[in-house]
């Protein structure tokens, strides 16, 4: 249990007395009660919003409340005072003891500091990257990818169990599109002279190496037959060529998926159907006209035509969505109800990580999760926005009409998996983010790949030369030898398993990177005190009960970063090169 979980949990028993003493009523909702840093460390090491939370249940004022509270919290062994701030809220300041002991935790737990068990072994399904398998993962979808894998380790580390997820829109037109530009360069294969790629065909040469192998397997048997003939054949060929070739780039990213769901066998099972039954049953599904789309002026021609609709404004939508065309085909937003229906089926919460783009769609599919669980699962969705690509400040080129673009593979041999993930999660995922080949790279403190990696590598160069220098690390350490700044790093290092918490309740797993940030500059800034003072060294010659204690408090920093670095799927170096 981490420090911030103890003292929740010791204010949970003040509060019990207060219930008891008939200062609170019984069944108060505590769940947005907090114990957390205040944003000003000068303010003390604790606060909680108790009062401020609990007052007007209590049929008092937030101070009023707060001033009962206090007594109480002073009592407790490890708490030096408690203050009063502002309107209500209460802060608190600890012995430095509580923090040698939280260091010890940290060092004794080991990997195992900051794992959490908020998400009470309830199951998660998080969808990412779903690229339709047409091509190659460019660096658009190489953003998604990381967040996506990297909110499915943060919330498997909070507790939950996690199925990650990738869905191949494999029934659409696109697929067709793939077949037919596949049969293009199938014919260019046997020699044929093909020309220009014909507007609308996938133009890039990944389809080349497939094309050449369908050649030597099937020579001219289809190059001038139908296409009613090739089609199927060319579709299934080409698409498990590009699954093949996406995992292998997502695999560059260290990215494995549990599971490949296919829209083409959704269909095929009658999924859909039963979805549209459900509904019906519900009485949400109904046949009617579409309104006039407000896009649309006066003059523009509008022919009503009747559809299959969701009533998806029952449940915040602005309007009733189609889950059937008029030719008898099913929408998008028909498969997608079903697919996620099928989900649902296994999960008790849904996360998908969409590029934004998909923003219109959110809202539907929100809709008819809730009607096919009667809101039993949850479904949020995380938009990812653009990647804008530089290269020493200057934007990077790219033409879709002649296929040239920047695969995830380029990225990743240029700079590096490492780079590539951190970096991925230096922003949130709702705001751009640009790339910049040239400073990712740069060891600077504006590089924050770098930078969080440099603290790793200080402190592994530390323990070897604390080594050399006689310095005996099977000794226990004199904590109380630890001064206040340094006890201020612990106090960070103690933020971990809320961070972590954090990240997977919210499903933002930038929040790690954000912290390890702050974690390593806390670092860095302690290191420098040595400088221009050899006093004040985490090794200081003469000195093995303060090395002693020095190392350890880098050793517990060591292992916060090492474990961060995990959950971002990113490696924490011993030596920076």
């Amino acid at each position: 249990m981490s420090l911030y979980s103890q003292y929740s949990a010791l204010l949970d028993e003040v509060l019990d007395e207060l219930v008891v003493d008939g200062v609170l009523p019984a069944g108060l909702d505590r769940r947005n009660v907090t114990v957390e840093p205040p944003r000003d460390p000068s303010h003390g090491d604790l606060a909680t919003n108790a009062a401020m939370v609990l007052a007007k249940a209590a049929g008092t004022s937030p101070r009023s409340l707060a001033e009962l509270i206090k007594p109480k919290l002073e009592a407790l062994p490890p708490v030096t005072s408690v203050e009063i701030a502002g309107p209500g809220f209460i802060n608190l300041r600890l012995t430095h003891d509580a923090w040698r002991d939280e260091l010890r935790t940290i060092l004794r737990e080991g990997e195992e500091y900051g794992l959490s068990k908020v998400g009470a072994n309830e199951r998660v399904n998080v969808e990412y990257v779903s690229a339709n398998p047409t091509g190659p993962m460019h660096v658009g979808h190489c953003r998604g990818a990381v967040v996506g894998d990297a909110l499915a380790r943060v919330l498997e580390a909070a507790g939950f169990r996690v199925t990650k997820e990738y869905y191949l829109n494999d029934a659409g037109a696109q697929v067709d599109v793939l077949a037919r530009s596949l049969h293009f360069r199938y014919r260019q294969a046997l020699g044929e002279e093909i020309g220009e790629i014909p507007e609308g065909l996938y133009p890039g040469n990944y389809l080349k190496p497939v094309a050449t192998v369908l050649a030597a397997e099937f020579g001219n048997r289809y190059a001038a037959a139908p296409e009613s003939e090739w089609l199927p054949t060319f579709r299934e060929r080409g698409i498990a060529a590009m699954v093949d070739l996406i995992k292998h780039d997502l695999g560059l990213l260290g990215i494995h998926h549990d599971h490949f769901a296919s829209e083409d066998e959704l269909q095929k099972s009658g999924a859909v159907e039963k979805a549209m039954d459900v509904l019906r049953d519900k009485g949400l599904v109904y046949e009617g006209e579409l309104k006039r789309p407000k896009s649309l002026d006066e003059h523009d021609e509008w022919e009503p035509v009747e559809l299959t609709l969701f009533r998806s404004s029952q449940f915040g939508d602005d309007q009733d969505r189609p889950m059937k065309k008029s030719d008898g085909s099913w929408t998008y937003f028909g498969a997608d109800a079903a697919y996620h229906w099928q989900k649902a089926q296994g999960a008790d919460h849904l996360v998908n990580i969409w590029g934004a783009d998909h923003a219109g769609t959110v809202k539907r599919v929100q809709s008819a999760v809730k009607a096919l669980t009667d809101g039993r699962v949850d479904l949020d969705v995380k938009l990812i926005q653009m990647v804008r690509l530089f290269r020493s400040g200057e934007p990077v080129k790219m033409s879709k009409r002649s296929g040239s673009f920047v695969t995830l593979a380029d990225v990743v041999r240029e700079v590096g998996k490492d780079v590539v993930r951190f970096i991925m999660l230096t922003r949130r995922a709702d705001a751009p983010l640009d790339f910049d080949f040239t400073k990712v790279v740069e060891a600077s403190k504006d590089n924050p790949v770098f930078y969080v990696q440099y603290a790793h590598a200080r402190i592994s160069s530390l323990k070897r030369k604390a080594a050399e220098a006689g310095v005996d690390l099977s000794s226990p350490a004199d904590l109380s030898l630890l001064d206040d700044e340094e006890l201020a790093l612990v106090k960070r290092a103690a933020q971990y398993p809320r961070t972590i918490e954090g990240a997977a309740l919210a499903h933002e797993p930038h929040r790690i990177a954000f912290y390890l940030y702050d974690l390593a500059s806390d670092f860095h800034s302690l290191w420098n005190r040595g400088n221009d003072d050899p006093e004040r060294r985490f090794l200081v010659e003469n000195n093995p009960q303060l090395s002693r204690a020095r190392l350890e408090l880098a050793l517990g920093i060591a292992q916060i970063i090492r474990s961060g670095l995990d959950l971002m799927g990113v490696t924490a170096t011993e030596e920076m090169r």
